[in-house]
């Protein structure tokens, strides 16, 4: 039998485990002291572990496979959310999705919120969510970060979709604010310097995508925000250009 191409069992309890992310694609990422064994195992294990060289850890594709694999709590998304949720909570449910678009959020906002929300009624199963008291919320957030292992963007995200709930939706005072949140590490955002920028409009042939690239970087413009740009948001002679329905549905010179 050849012994390092035969695909060994994954062994989840010699990892602590992350949700998060690497290129864009949701993960799980696999800390462990180093062990010639242990990383032996991933190369050759069922699982299919990839190695990151940028962040020197192992990781597998966050799929509903591998979280039954590594016993991580299944995320809930789409058309599954009303079938993992108590008939009892479902109202609830719709209500919170109700006001979310009544009150005129980005559909981003509403998704990443119905998600988290979701989460949080798949966890209590047929508990009432609206009597929920802030002790228990307390420990389901520590579930989140000690069992679950989330990032802090993803608690912080937790947390803002239940305070919503509970102050908007039900109209309670707001009373998650002793709810510890977890700090966010302040990390320095890397910069291009002048000549690398220089050089990144240089390859650029295409004029519309060139001009695209300089508005974002002159202006300090958002994605959606350029894309939303027009013609006539541009005032020539007084050099300004108008930006509608900014970050907050702002609008700005």
């Amino acid at each position: 039998m050849d012994i390092k191409n035969a695909k060994v069992e994954f062994n989840p309890k010699l990892f602590q485990m992350a949700t998060g992310w690497h290129h864009n694609k949701k993960v799980i990422w696999l800390h462990f002291r180093y062990d010639k064994a242990v990383a032996a195992m991933l190369k050759n294990a069922a699982a299919a572990a990839r190695w990151s060289q940028s962040n020197k850890a192992w990781y597998l594709p966050d799929n509903l496979h591998h979280r039954k694999l590594c016993c991580i709590e299944p995320e809930i998304v789409g058309k599954e959310v009303l079938s993992k949720i108590a008939e009892q909570n479902k109202e609830e449910f719709q209500k919170f999705q109700n006001i979310l678009t009544l009150k005129g959020f980005s559909p981003n906002t509403i998704k990443t919120y119905t998600v988290q929300f979701a989460q949080l009624l798949y966890a209590i199963k047929d508990f009432p969510v609206q009597q929920l008291s802030a002790q228990r919320l307390q420990s389901y957030f520590l579930y989140c970060a000690n069992h679950l292992r989330l990032s802090e963007n993803q608690i912080h995200s937790r947390i803002n979709a239940v305070k919503f709930y509970f102050e908007k939706v039900l109209h309670q005072e707001k009373m998650f604010f002793d709810i510890p949140r977890p700090k966010k590490p302040l990390l320095l955002p890397k910069a291009l310097n002048l000549k690398e920028v220089g050089n990144l409009f240089k390859v650029t042939e295409n004029i519309k995508h060139r001009l695209i690239l300089q508005l974002c970087y002159g202006m300090g413009l958002r994605v959606s925000e350029i894309i939303n740009l027009k013609i006539e948001d541009i005032d020539s002679h007084a050099m300004k250009v108008m930006i509608q329905r900014g970050k907050g549905k702002k609008t700005d010179m």
